[in-house]
This record gives C-alpha cells, structure tokens and sequence, in this order.
C-alpha cells in the first residue's frame, strides 16, 4: 500500500473483517474507525500521527 497519510486513513475504505494482527493494517476497520473519531475531535498534524500509531497497536 505505501506511505499513506495519518489525515488520509480516515477516508480509506475499510476491509471487509478485521485481521486483529500484532500491528494493524491501514484498512482495518477499527484503525478507520478510531481515526475518523480522532478528526471529529479535531486533531491535526503530529497528534494524528500519534493516534494513528495508538489505533494500530490497539
């Protein structure tokens, strides 16, 4: 998939079931999910960065 933008995840179309890997993927719809409710709390930049690497260790 490459290098893809903590802002862009939350547009990402979710896969079909969660893998519930050690690390989750980009589209695993949890990871969508916690990001999406992330940008509704309004955060920006390295804080997103942040809860993104929170979502996918979840």
């Amino acid at each position: 998939m490459g290098k893809v933008k903590a802002k862009k995840v939350a547009r990402l179309k979710p896969k079909k079931k969660c893998c519930r890997s050690k690390k989750r993927c980009l589209k695993c719809p949890v990871v969508i999910m916690r990001m999406k409710k992330c940008e509704r709390e309004g955060l920006t930049g390295k804080d997103l960065k942040k809860a993104l690497k929170k979502a996918r260790a979840a």
